[in-house]
């Protein structure tokens, strides 16, 4: 496993200075943010002449390569919400939007291409996630399947054609949030080998899921994942529920995002799970902690991950005793 980057923590910055900054503190790998005017990487311009050369050249140059694109927002379009809810993403109507966000989504993909990046993040969307709960309209999220399935397989045809992945980051408020609708949704698809998952260990423990669950359910489907942690305030828990909606940085607040190592994410059963599904990938970090600044986050989240992280797998016993039994030379005795 490597030690990643997500860049959309200082969008504010040049990609270029960002690539330096996780270089000097031993960051490996970017995953860079791809939507339309994010400031550091436009879909289009990559397309064009030599511009995809050029960026793996300077990202090169700082010793780093790039694991992944993110479009959490134009993918977000998708399946909503469609209303003034999403207008900071795109002003326009719900058919509008939705045309927006597969063409961007689509546009990555085929960026994600040109740069050999193998996979892209975001989210399906989803116009009322309060439909989980079944009442007043009992077949509210049955019509989200087929919305579901309608709208992607076509999307995860083009990936196929450019060769790459797209890797659902399973959310709070979106189609794709716990293990049942991360295994629904495959199934949605007919088991479409370019649908997979962003694990968020943050994402998962808002619900109350245990993410060691989540990877050895969905193992061969984890494309990416992101090195965020989440705090469920225990003491808090009691006058406000996980549920809790308000400012993140209200004292009272029952969850909050936090770096890794400062929340309630078991890391070393984390990276543990992952090993054992056959995940050699990347851990990116991304940092929503509302307690500390973005440079506390970097130099103390490389920190604390890069010792915890494994190299390789077990190569087995070599020894002559286990070797023999191994062969079925030896009987074993007890």
């Amino acid at each position: 496993m490597k030690l990643g980057f997500f860049t959309a923590n200082f969008t504010e910055k040049p990609l270029e200075d960002v690539a330096k900054l996780a270089a000097d503190y031993g960051y490996e790998l970017l995953e860079i943010p791809a939507y339309e005017g994010n400031g550091q990487l436009e879909p289009k311009e990559i397309l064009k002449g030599n511009n995809a050369a050029a960026l793996k050249k300077m990202v090169a140059s700082y010793g780093l390569g790039i694991a992944a694109l993110s479009n959490h927002p134009e993918s977000f379009l998708i399946m909503g919400p469609g209303g003034v809810e999403t207008d900071f993403i795109m002003k326009g109507t719900k058919e509008e939007k939705v045309a927006f966000g597969t063409e961007g989504l689509i546009r990555t993909a085929q960026a994600a291409n040109a740069l050999e990046v193998p996979v892209v993040v975001g989210y399906p969307g989803i116009d009322n996630w309060g439909r989980f709960f079944p009442f007043p309209y009992g077949q509210g999220w049955a019509d989200y399947e087929a919305e579901f399935a309608a709208k992607f397989v076509p999307i995860l045809d083009k990936f196929k054609e450019y060769g790459v992945k797209f890797a659902i980051e399973p959310h709070p408020n979106s189609f794709v949030y716990d293990i049942y609708t991360a295994e629904k949704a495959i199934e949605l698809v007919d088991h479409h080998p370019c649908l997979g998952y962003n694990l968020d260990p943050a994402n998962i423990i808002y619900l109350g899921l245990r993410v060691e669950n989540f990877i050895d359910r969905l193992g061969d489907r984890i494309f990416h994942v992101h090195a965020k942690d989440g705090e469920i305030v225990e003491h808090n828990m009691p006058t406000g529920g996980i549920l809790m909606q308000g400012d993140w940085q209200r004292l009272d607040r029952t969850f909050r995002f936090r770096i890794p190592g400062w929340g309630s994410v078991p890391w070393k059963k984390v990276i543990t799970e992952l090993s054992m599904v056959g995940y050699h990938g990347v851990l990116s970090y991304e940092h929503e902690d509302v307690t500390m600044s973005r440079m506390d986050g970097v130099e103390k989240t490389a920190a604390f991950l890069k010792p915890l992280l494994i190299k390789a797998p077990y190569e087995g016993r070599t020894d002559k005793l286990f070797s023999e039994l191994q062969a079925g030379k030896v009987k074993q005795q007890y």
